[in-house]
């Protein structure tokens, strides 16, 4: 029995984006509950990334815009009279707009695919080309052009260092100022790899789609770190299919269970990409993915994506998140009764208060805490579903190599590839590395 499912763009890969947070904010929010639902774990609350960017490089394409620094509702509920129509935006600093109208007389609006804090994400149909696209719509508000014009800027870099898209980074077509809103362009792709598995009932994928998952998504990042490109917020909703459709499998209990049919991705959401030579924001990454040296403010770099990586792995493989947290000391206490004792060196160096002398400080085994990480964390191997498979056992030993806490002590991504797990991908799923697009 088969099955096909419509081929959208999902929301999250605009509704993640929460410009609030990593334009100008530089602390993190991690007040949410104990035992977050699996499906809650992408609230606002959680997402953190480009701290102060806009003081330090998001000055591009701002001579497009008007110079008023009002940086809210300083446009909000306008209108602007243009030769045939009125542009008038909602008291949010939406645009409105109609299913018909056409923008920059190109792109036929057809429906609105989802709505977030920077805006909203609409199909379209280019006019001159009849293919059907994406249309990101950013609202008429200053700091999120801004946010807008950095990600445009990443966007512009990863299309001239890989004008084919061989390196699997989601493409853009085009971007405009339609009035004080910017507008991306983007092509149109399926479901995320989340939300593929969400309405699957977190069913994990099968060892084989993970491999090919693996490997491309290894393969993508690795092209940015070439690119000096730290992309910091991986995760499996910034992880799309190319094509949603899947068959359906009934198993001996009479259930049913989704399997993508055809698992080539795309890496998404550049918005808190950061070139090697910028301004670091402490925090980075959402919360679940974050590497040990970020929660410690140690500094980050390319092996904070590499950690990310090592949880989506398992992620994967098991249908649930590895660290499910939303707090820092209880994020470093699952890391330790996962993967043992955090380096010493680490807890010393850092100048946050989670350690005394390389004990974590008021961690109560016995509070509601300490029995929620005894009870439901347990070492590392013995998630292994099956031990005496060596497809399992390969694939762990990859996660634990990408989970190393010192960040200089993880797999580079280049050595990754060549990771045993790896040797059974079919020779059609191998991408040659011809050294293209590197600087």
């Amino acid at each position: 029995m088969v099955f096909h499912c419509c081929l959208i763009l999902p929301v999250d890969l605009f509704t993640n984006h929460n410009y609030n947070h990593y334009c100008y904010y530089d602390y993190d929010y991690d007040d949410g509950k104990l035992k977050q639902k699996q499906s809650e774990r992408t609230s606002d609350e959680d997402r953190t990334s480009k701290q102060q960017k806009g003081d330090h490089h998001r000055k591009a394409g701002q001579n497009n815009h008007n110079n008023n620094n009002n940086n809210n509702i300083s446009r909000h509920h306008q209108k602007h009279q243009t030769e045939h129509q009125t542009i008038e935006d909602d008291q949010h600093g939406h645009l409105i707009y109609k299913i018909g109208e056409i923008l920059q007389d190109r792109y036929e609006i057809l429906a609105t695919l989802g709505e977030g804090t920077f805006g909203k994400v609409i199909r379209v149909r280019n006019l001159k080309t009849n293919k059907m696209l994406a249309l990101k719509i950013i609202k008429n508000v200053d700091k999120y052009r801004e946010a807008a014009m950095f990600e445009i800027k990443v966007l512009q870099t990863i299309a001239e260092r890989d004008p084919k898209g061989r390196n699997l980074c989601v493409r853009m077509f085009d971007w405009f100022d339609y009035h004080g809103h910017i507008c991306i362009a983007f092509e149109m792709l399926g479901l995320s790899v989340f939300d593929f598995m969400k309405d699957n009932n977190f069913q994990p994928y099968p060892i084989d789609q993970i491999r090919h998952i693996g490997y491309q998504l290894i393969f993508s990042v690795k092209f940015l770190h070439e690119n000096e490109l730290t992309h910091t917020d991986l995760k499996p909703e910034n992880i799309l299919f190319l094509n949603s459709e899947y068959d359906v499998e009934i198993t001996k209990k009479r259930k049913e269970i989704r399997r993508i049919k055809n698992t080539d991705i795309r890496l998404i959401d550049f918005g808190s990409a950061t070139f090697n030579y910028e301004h670091h924001s402490k925090i980075v990454s959402t919360r679940h993915y974050r590497a040990p040296e970020v929660i410690l403010e140690l500094g980050w770099s390319h092996p904070c994506d590499v950690w990310s990586i090592g949880c989506i792995l398992f992620e994967l493989y098991q249908g649930m998140t590895l660290f499910q947290t939303h707090d820092n000391l209880e994020h470093l206490a699952m890391m330790e009764r996962i993967l043992g004792p955090l380096p010493y060196r680490m807890s010393r160096k850092s100048k946050t208060r989670y350690f005394y002398h390389g004990k974590l400080m008021d961690w109560d085994e016995r509070s509601a805490a300490g029995r929620y990480v005894r009870e439901n964390c347990k070492p590392l191997h013995r998630y292994i579903i099956q031990p005496d498979n060596e497809d399992h056992r390969n694939l762990f030993d990859l996660i634990s190599q990408l989970l190393e806490y010192e960040p200089n002590n993880r797999l580079s991504l280049k050595d990754a590839l060549d990771h045993p797990f790896f040797k059974h991908l079919p020779p059609k799923h191998r991408i040659h590395d011809d050294g293209g697009g590197k600087r």
